[in-house]
Formats: C-alpha cells, structure tokens, sequence
C-alpha cells in the first residue's frame, strides 16, 4: 500500500444517498481473480445504457469529472453486501479520497485496507463543499493537516481515526504493520521450536518418532510425489 499524504485534483459529486456496494460493482463482474481492472466497471449500470453506451446524465459522465481523484457522495454510501471489489473498483477508476455524510462500515474499512481514504463531513458541510466544486474546479485534501481545501481556499477541517491516519500516511496496510514486529515475531519463533516438522515428507517416511511404535505409520505418498508409491 503506498503512502497517501495529499492529493489536489477534479471533483466528482454524486450526491445520492444510499449508493450500496451492488450498485458501486454490480455482481456479474464479481468473477475476476484479480484485484485489478475493475475501474472499467464502476457504477456500471448507471454510466452505461443497454446498448453499451455512456448515458450524457449520469454525474460521472460529465466531462468536468474526467481524472476526478475525490468522490463527494451522499449519507450512507457503500451500504449493502461486503465485498471488497467495491474499494477496488472505486481506487481503480482513478479515486484516491471519498467524502460522504456516513459510509457503511464494513465497506469504509476495505477502502482504508487498500489505502483508499474516506472522510466524514457533517451534512451541511458536505453541502457547502458541493456548491463550490462546479465546472472542473480543483480541491485539495491533506491528511496531514486533516484539512479540504475548497476552490475558494477556504479551509474544512476533518476529524480521522488516528491509527487508521498513521497507518495511511506511512503505507502500512495489515501485512506491513505485522512486518514491523519482524525481530519480535523472529525471536519467538526461536524460543518456541515446533512440535512437529512442517517440512514435506519424503516417500515412505514415517510420520512420528520411532519411539512412538503404537501409532507409527507409513506415509502412502501419490505416484507424482518425490519417488512415492501409493501402499496400503
């Protein structure tokens, strides 16, 4: 997960209240085994008509949007089923912030997974922050400041979990965070030898201590394995 600091760009405001995660990536695009290319796909069947066209009246569809990096959305948005292809096909797309009222939570939490930040305004905020974004203009978010910076400069102060901030702003996502533990996880390992190998065996090995004869048995290794013969 990169490190994600500050971001100023275009603005794409869909400002619909409950936008669940069926309508973010619909499911029929759910069968892909990579975590990208799913971009192609956002809020696919509203972007697009039957014939495979783009639809002139959905909000993304504006020209002013085109590389938008911030999504402003409505109350409640990512409500809906759990799965996480909704975080990537958002971060896909091109957005690296979203700002809303709410987020349904399970869904906020694969966006901060993946390094895609939400931010909660307070309504009246959200919409004071709307009105000032027409035709293309530009926005600033600093999560170091914890502070949106509208068109007309003026400042939004933002409140941010503070782990889930310093995990962000370092670009620490659960794997690196374990990562950082390395000489205390490696110590552990070295004081707590285990109890049974966890190598592979080899053809015909027995799988227990020769003091064990009660229980002791002759692995039957498949044919493919190293010189295995399948035995009874």
């Amino acid at each position: 997960m990169k490190p994600f600091h500050s971001v100023r760009g275009p603005v794409a405001v869909l400002d619909r209240t409950d936008v669940d995660t069926d309508q973010i990536i619909p499911k029929q695009f759910l069968k892909r085994i990579e975590r990208t290319g799913f971009g192609q796909f956002l809020f696919f069947d509203w972007r697009f008509d039957p014939a495979g066209l783009l639809r002139p009246d959905f909000e993304l569809n504006d020209p002013d949007c085109a590389g938008a990096k911030i999504l402003i959305a409505g109350a409640n948005f990512g409500c809906g089923s759990s799965r996480e292809h909704a975080a990537w096909a958002l971060q896909d797309y091109g957005f690296e912030v979203v700002i809303a009222p709410s987020f349904g939570d399970i869904f906020a939490m694969n966006c901060f997974k993946i390094g895609l930040v939400t931010i909660v305004l307070p309504p009246a905020e959200l919409r004071s922050l709307i009105d000032s974004v027409g035709g293309g203009a530009f926005v600033e978010v600093d999560l170091e400041r914890q502070l949106i910076v509208d068109p007309a400069g003026r400042e939004i102060p933002f409140a941010f979990d503070p782990f889930q901030r310093h995990c962000l702003l370092n670009g620490l996502d659960d794997l690196a965070r374990s990562l950082t533990h390395a000489d205390r996880i490696e110590a552990y390992e070295a004081s707590h030898p285990a109890r049974v190998s966890t190598t592979a065996l080899s053809a015909r090995e027995p799988i227990c201590s020769s003091t064990d004869a009660v229980n002791c048995a002759v692995v039957a290794l498949p044919p493919w394995s190293a010189g295995g013969v399948a035995t009874s």
